[in-house]
């Protein structure tokens, strides 16, 4: 039997769940979900093999209009996710509309690679008629994509979306190691962790404004961290370190348990707050945070 491989790329608008559903394919927590726009900054892989098969997930941030260097970076991920496709998977949900101005359909509709449109969140529609409303509109919208509602959160039609995406994936051997599970670094996900419930725990823009950098990852009979919060003002770090330290204390904690989950270890944590002024807005920083 011939072996398939290749890559699914997801892509969609802020918080209509990509991240959800890559996990739900996977079947690992690889990227963050918050209920928080702008969740995930990076494009994350996740990897699924079979005995003749290598699916790999890429989840990207959600499409935006950039307001700085940060956000230009992120555009440049679901750009080249676009470029280096096998499959794309667009996500959409109930209640979206569709946008004639929206770039990103036009480049869809355009691309010599399978589209699959999922209709997330299907589980909080009025009726099954809004659903079949829905798909018929998408349908005359992209009318190469192949449509399918879901609802990633009660994992309804996964299965079929993992069905169509072995149907149309090519014939090639695998990428990766089977073993191979993603393409980023265990350090990686500790900072991910940690933004997470920085993003949980804090309100307005100073989530937005923070970046979790590991200092040290020593994996011995314990795993032992240290992280530091980078923040943009003085204001901010007082806000994330709160009365008496409370507020990082409640984050490190949350982060902490999170962590030794993940990791299946017990973890010792340590956490700073430091002040880097305009981090989104220089390259230099941009690209040792791995956004460039």
């Amino acid at each position: 039997m011939a072996h398939k491989s290749g890559f699914v790329n997801i892509l969609g608008n802020p918080n209509v769940g990509k991240s959800t559903i890559m996990n739900a394919l996977v079947g690992e927590n690889l990227s963050i979900i918050t209920s928080k726009v702008q969740t995930t900054r990076h494009r994350i892989m996740g990897i699924v093999n079979g005995e003749d098969f290598q699916i790999i997930y890429s989840d990207t941030p959600g499409i935006i209009k950039p307001n700085y260097k940060l956000h230009e970076s992120m555009m440049r991920f679901v750009n080249n996710a676009l470029t280096d496709a096998d499959i794309i998977m667009y996500v959409t949900e109930i209640g979206e509309d569709i946008a004639p101005e929206n770039e990103y359909l036009n480049k869809l509709a355009t691309l010599p690679v399978p589209v699959i449109l999922l209709i997330n969140k299907i589980d909080l529609a009025i009726s099954q008629e809004e659903v079949e409303r829905l798909i018929k509109k998408w349908q005359e919208a992209l009318p190469q994509a192949i449509v399918i509602p879901l609802s990633a959160k009660e994992k309804f039609n996964i299965n079929a979306v993992f069905d169509k995406v072995l149907e149309l994936l090519p014939e090639f051997p695998p990428y990766y190691p089977k073993d191979a599970l993603t393409d980023k670094s265990e350090r990686f996900f500790a900072s991910e962790i940690i933004r997470q419930k920085v993003l949980l725990n804090y309100q307005k823009e100073v989530p937005y404004s923070t970046e979790v950098e590991i200092e040290e990852f020593k994996d011995e009979d314990i795993l032992r961290i240290r992280a530091i919060i980078n923040v943009m003002r003085d204001t901010q770090k007082g806000i994330i370190i709160g009365k008496q330290g409370a507020a990082l204390k409640k984050t490190a904690t949350s982060a902490r348990l999170e962590l030794e989950k993940f990791f299946g270890k017990k973890v010792f944590l340590e956490t700073f707050v430091k002040v880097n002024k305009d981090w989104r807005e220089k390259d230099h920083q941009l690209r040792r945070f791995g956004y460039k």
